[in-house]
């Protein structure tokens, strides 16, 4: 599956910026992130790619999914594997097709796009500098097997609103403890609003960015 995707490559991009790549919620599209750039580091580089499952056949509305989701932590396998497969084959090429060979690579996003780059960090390790989960989960799925030290060093901030009415927070609350058992390192900010990302939340997922590009630079 060929990713749609949208780019922001600021002018004072160069070899070494950081990379963020940017997985939006299920029923949305490529669009929905790119306003996150604003609290972005000047030189970073922003990528949005469109999710490869039309939203519509499983309820999700008119946009695209990551995967379909089975309740609780569950999700259907077998679409998670597509999904993550996909996301490989987008990721694989991405450098050929940016100006410059970016620096720390940062993937996550938004609700199931935040659960879909967890699972690609943990599933694919050492392949990052950091994971981003915004309003996100832990699947529970032998695609992503979890045990002592199945994240270790994982850099992952993560943040959620405690009344978060699709993802509830106690969900987040028991994805944060089998992380840290696992030897993540995490970074955490909850806000007291429902399923939305808050300008607080950002203005700290930006002070994380900044330490973990200057740790992996």
């Amino acid at each position: 599956m060929s990713l749609e995707s949208l780019s922001h490559i600021p002018e004072g991009a160069r070899d070494g910026s950081p990379l963020v790549v940017l997985l939006h919620g299920r029923g949305s599209d490529e669009h929905d992130l790119q306003g996150i750039v604003s609290f972005l580091p000047p030189d970073a580089i922003l990528v949005t790619p469109r999710a490869p499952f039309p939203g519509a056949p499983w309820g999700y509305g008119p946009g695209w999914a990551w995967y379909r989701y089975s309740g609780g932590r569950r999700v259907a396998d077998e679409t998670l594997e597509e999904g993550l497969t996909a996301l490989d084959d987008f990721l694989d090429t991405l450098g050929a097709n940016l100006p410059v060979r970016p620096g720390p690579k940062i993937l996550g996003g938004f609700s199931q796009g935040g659960t879909m780059g967890l699972a690609w960090a943990l599933s694919r390790p050492g392949q990052l500098s950091g994971v981003a989960v915004l309003s996100g989960f832990l699947v529970e799925s032998p695609v992503v097997e979890m045990g002592p030290g199945s994240a270790a060093g994982l850099e992952v901030f993560w943040g959620h609103g405690r009344a978060d009415p699709n993802i509830p927070f106690t969900m987040a609350e028991e994805s944060r403890r089998i992380l840290g058992e696992a030897g993540a390192v995490l970074d955490t900010v909850d806000h007291p609003g429902g399923h939305q990302i808050s300008p607080g939340e950002l203005r700290a997922f930006r002070r994380w960015l900044d330490r973990v590009a200057a740790e992996k630079a």
